[in-house]
């Protein structure tokens, strides 16, 4: 997956020191003259593998409910095309937006927990901040 290939690159960047990455910490370990800020990658040089990992998960949730959201919406395109009459039409879009709102929630408390992870990932000598007073 691409993820991994991410993940593996960051964390051979964090290992390798060069006099071109202390100086600049833009040119890629293992390939003296690339420019990272002109491959796109300028920013990836500061990621810490667990921030990378933790935006991987980011960004899989959001796909996963994507899919969700698009199984749900057929599953009710599906149904009002074959239901008899008004009374069942409203029981149909009621239950859709019942459902719609569970998965938003549900969602929302992910994305909001893998976000605190990113933030931690990103600064890991700051995580005993989080702990309760």
């Amino acid at each position: 997956m691409w993820q991994t290939r991410i993940l593996v690159n960051v964390r051979r960047m964090q290992t390798m020191k060069t006099p071109e990455t202390r100086t600049t910490g833009t040119t890629a370990p293992g390939m003296p003259g690339m420019d990272m800020n002109r491959a796109g990658l300028g920013t990836a040089a500061w990621m810490s593998a667990g921030m990378m990992e933790a935006l991987a998960a980011m960004g899989s949730e959001v796909v996963q409910f994507v899919a969700a959201r698009i199984a749900e919406d057929i599953k009710t395109q599906h149904a009002l095309l074959t239901c008899k009459d008004v009374v069942e039409a409203q029981r149909i879009q009621g239950e859709f937006v019942k459902t719609a709102l569970e998965q938003y929630t549900a969602s929302t408390g992910k994305l909001a927990q893998l976000g605190a992870g990113v933030m931690t990932a990103s600064m890991p000598g700051r995580a005993k901040d989080n702990d309760p007073v």
